[in-house]
C-alpha cells in the first residue's frame, strides 16, 4: 500500500467515514483499512507496534541483497521473471513469498501532487452530472441523475435531479442555473459527454453544433477536460461526495419532486451558508464578489424545448414514448410538428399554428392516452360532412369526386372516408392522389381498392420521407424565398483544369446550355406501369 492510500484512509476517517464505508469506497478489506489506522495512531502517540515492524524470518532474506541488485537494474522485474532467477541461485520457496517481498522493495513512484487551481471571479464554472439508485417511498426504487453547475470562484452551485442526461433536460437545466446564479460564468468545465462533445480528432474534441448555439447565445465557452483526468473538474466532482454524506444521510423522499424540494431547501439552508475554510467565507458571500463579474443574461432565455413530427394515425393520435396523445381528428394522416417541453406536448398545425397542448406523461408511463372530447368525432352529420369534403377537396378534382362516389356507395362511407385519409401517413400525397383518380376512373369506392391500387403503383413512404419530405413542402413562404438551386458541375470545371472559362449561370440547370437536342415525348422510363384495374 502506497502513502497516497494511506493518507486517503485517514482523511477519510477523520472526515466521520466508518472503517466499513471507507474500505467499500476504497476497495479494501476491513482489516487492512483498521491495520492503517492501528500504525498511524501509534505513531502519533510514539509507541512503535513491535509486531508491525518486526518481521519473521524467511528462507528468502538470504537472498535479498540479489533481489535489490535486480531491482535496481530492472526497475519492472516480475515475480515470476524474479522466481527463476532465484531458483538458479538455490531458492526452493514458492511464487507467494516472492511475490509479496518484492512488493515491499519495490519503489513506487508517488502520485504527481494535485495543485489546487484557483479562478478568478466570474471565470470558470464546472459541469457535471452523478446517477444515483434511490428508494422513493411513494414511487418504488428509480434511477434519477444529478446535474450539478458549480461557480469555481464562489463554490456557489445549483443542483436537480432528473430523470436523463439528455440534451433537451441538458440545456433546460442550464438555463435554470443561469437565472438562480444571476449570470454565467465566461467558460465551463466539462467530461465527455455526447451531449456536449461528439467525438474527438487528432486529440482535438469536436463540440456539439446545437450545444454550441446554445453557449453562443449565452455568451459563454465550453471547454472538455483532459480523457481520464477527474481532478481537472474536482471542484465540481468533490460536492458529490458532500451530498452524498449531507442531504442524502438520515433522509428519506417520497418522490422526485420531494427530493428536488429537499434539494432546494439543503442549498438555502446549509451548503449556501457554510463557511469554506479554505477562503474563510460562505458561498452566498463569495457569490455576491461574483456576479458583477458574470456574463449578464440575455433578454430572451434560449428555446430549449426540442421539436419533432408525428403523424396522426387513424385514431387521431401522435405518439411520443409509446403515449398517444389527441388531435382534431380531421388531421387525420397529415404530419404534424410537436413541441415537446418538460411538463408538456404542444402540436402545430402545417402552417405553425398551435393546435393543441397536452400534459406530458411521465416517462416511467407507457401506453396511456391523452383525449381531449373535442377531438373526437362530430356528432353533427352536417358538420362532420363538411370537415371530410373540406379534407378532400386538398387533394383536387380526384379527391372530390371520389369523396362524392364513396357516400353514395357505402353504408359507412364516413368511417372509409377517414380511413383513406389516414393512408396519408403510409403514402405521399401525390400517391394518393393518383390512386383516388384511378378509382374513380374504375367505379372503385372503397377504401379497400384504394388501398390495393397504392400497394401496386406506390411505395410506402421511407422513415426520412415521413420526417422530411412532407414537412418542406409546409415550409413557410418566407423560409424559401432564399434557397440556393444546385449549380451544374461546369461551373467548377476551371478548378480542374487550371484555365479561366465561360460559365453559365449558375441558375440555369446544365439541360438548358444546348438547344440541339430534342426533349423526348412521353413518360420517362421510371415510370412504373399502373395496373389495368384496381
Amino acid at each position: 500500500m502506497n502513502q497516497s492510500q494511506r493518507n486517503e484512509i485517514i482523511a477519510r476517517w477523520q472526515a466521520g467515514s466508518s472503517i466499513r464505508q471507507i474500505a467499500r469506497e476504497l476497495r479494501l478489506a476491513r482489516n487492512t483499512v483498521s491495520t492503517v489506522l492501528a500504525q498511524v495512531q501509534a505513531q502519533r502517540a510514539g509507541v512503535l507496534d513491535s509486531s508491525s515492524s518486526r518481521r519473521r524470518s524467511s528462507r528468502l532474506d538470504p537472498y535479498e541483497p540479489a533481489i535489490r541488485d535486480l531491482l535496481g537494474r530492472y526497475p519492472d522485474l516480475t515475480a515470476v521473471r524474479l522466481l527463476e532467477e532465484l531458483r538458479q541461485q538455490g531458492f526452493t520457496g514458492g511464487y507467494t513469498v516472492v511475490r509479496q517481498r518484492l512488493g515491499e522493495l519495490r519503489v513506487h513512484a508517488a502520485p504527481p501532487p494535485v495543485v489546487r487551481f484557483e479562478t478568478a471571479p466570474g471565470l470558470q464554472a464546472q459541469m457535471d452530472y452523478s446517477t444515483y439508485e434511490i428508494d422513493f417511498t411513494n414511487e418504488g426504487r428509480r434511477r434519477v441523475n444529478l446535474f450539478s453547475y458549480i461557480l469555481g470562484y464562489s463554490r456557489r452551485q445549483y443542483l436537480r435531479f432528473v430523470e436523463a442526461q439528455d440534451m433537451a433536460t441538458t440545456l433546460r437545466e442550464h438555463v435554470r442555473a443561469f437565472e438562480y446564479l444571476g449570470g454565467v460564468a465566461a467558460t465551463c468545465l466539462y467530461d465527455n459527454m455526447k451531449v456536449v462533445v461528439s467525438g474527438y480528432e487528432d486529440d482535438v474534441p469536436i463540440y456539439n453544433p446545437r450545444f454550441l448555439a446554445f453557449a453562443t447565445h449565452y455568451g459563454f465557452r465550453p471547454v472538455a477536460c483532459r480523457v481520464r483526468r477527474p481532478q481537472t473538474k474536482g471542484k465540481v466532482e468533490r460536492p458529490f461526495f458532500y451530498v452524498e454524506t449531507s442531504l442524502f444521510n438520515g433522509r428519506s423522499f417520497a418522490s422526485l419532486d420531494h427530493l428536488n424540494q429537499t434539494t432546494a431547501w439543503w442549498l438555502a439552508q446549509v451548503a449556501d451558508v457554510r463557511e469554506l475554510r479554505a477562503l474563510g467565507k460562505t458561498p452566498v458571500q463569495l457569490h455576491q464578489e461574483e456576479i458583477p463579474h458574470l456574463v449578464p443574461l440575455p433578454a430572451h432565455a434560449y428555446d430549449v424545448a426540442p421539436v419533432v413530427y408525428r403523424t396522426v394515425n387513424v385514431e387521431g393520435l401522435v405518439t411520443y414514448c409509446q403515449n398517444g396523445y389527441s388531435v382534431p381528428w380531421r388531421y387525420i394522416g397529415s404530419v404534424l410538428p410537436v413541441r415537446l417541453t418538460e411538463r408538456e406536448l404542444i402540436v402545430y398545425s402545417p402552417q405553425l399554428e398551435e393546435i393543441t397542448r397536452h400534459a406530458l406523461w411521465p416517462s416511467t408511463v407507457q401506453g396511456q392516452r391523452s383525449v381531449h372530447k373535442e377531438h373526437r368525432k362530430s356528432e353533427d352529420a352536417h358538420r362532420r360532412s363538411a370537415q371530410l369534403a373540406e379534407r378532400f377537396a386538398e387533394m383536387g378534382e380526384p379527391g372530390r369526386r371520389f369523396l362524392e362516389g364513396l357516400l353514395r356507395t357505402q353504408r359507412y362511407g364516413k368511417d372509409q372516408a377517414v380511413r383513406v385519409l389516414a393512408l396519408l401517413g403510409t403514402y405521399t400525397r401525390s400517391d394518393l392522389i393518383a390512386a383516388l383518380e384511378r378509382a374513380v376512373r374504375y367505379d372503385a369506392y372503397s377504401h379497400a381498392a384504394v388501398e390495393r391500387i397504392l400497394s401496386v403503383q406506390a411505395r410506402p413512404k421511407t422513415f426520412l420521407e415521413t420526417l422530411v419530405a412532407e414537412e418542406w413542402n409546409q415550409i413557410p413562404p418566407w423560409l424559401g424565398e432564399d434557397l440556393i438551386s444546385p449549380r451544374p458541375t461546369s461551373v467548377y470545371q476551371s478548378l480542374y483544369e487550371g484555365e479561366p472559362q465561360n460559365h453559365e449561370d449558375p441558375n440555369t440547370s446544365q439541360g438548358d446550355a444546348g438547344t440541339d437536342q430534342a426533349a423526348p415525348e412521353g413518360p420517362t422510363g421510371g415510370d412504373r406501369a399502373a395496373p389495368e384495374g384496381p
